[in-house]
């Protein structure tokens, strides 16, 4: 009669590594479809103001913004400390907003341009001056469609 023997292993075996490339890719797809991209600097310092009644906006890529704030603190010293309007990464003054709504225009397809909206990203202390020069500028151009983003939260505070 035979005796087996048991063998004895010293420590662990060794983890393979032959699917680790595959996980790394798996992880590195999955990064690049979740993350977006900014679309604009903001140069202006944009706190919305609050309200409580909102709706939310389903379809982004026919939304053009349009902001409006005093210049951050990185570019006061360049632009000053008035009021600026932003559109895309540029700054501009209310007599712009023809030419920029008319390339958003031309970039998109004839048949959505019915869907366009101009989106109005304006800080809470701007003038209403310079809001009513931008309804002005749009009207002229007949860009109807506009929308006001604001925080939700109660307005009076």
């Amino acid at each position: 009669m035979s005796k087996f023997k048991k063998k004895n292993t010293e420590g662990t075996p060794a983890i393979s590594t032959a699917s680790l490339p595959d996980i790394v890719f798996m992880l590195l797809f999955f990064f690049m479809t979740a993350t977006t991209m900014k679309d604009t600097d903001l140069k202006i310092e944009n706190t919305l103001p609050k309200a409580n009644q909102t709706a939310k906006l389903h379809k982004k890529e026919y939304v053009m913004y349009i902001y409006a704030g005093k210049p951050s603190e990185r570019y006061r010293a360049t632009l000053g400390g008035t009021d600026r309007i932003q559109l895309a990464d540029k700054m501009a003054s209310p007599s712009e907003i023809k030419n920029f709504i008319i390339t958003e225009r031309a970039q998109r397809n004839s048949d959505d341009e019915k869907y366009l909206t101009a989106s109005l990203k304006i800080d809470r202390q701007v003038k209403m001056g310079l809001v009513s020069d931008i309804k002005l500028e749009l009207r002229k151009i007949e860009q109807l469609k506009v929308n006001y983003t604001t925080a939700k939260g109660n307005p009076v505070e």
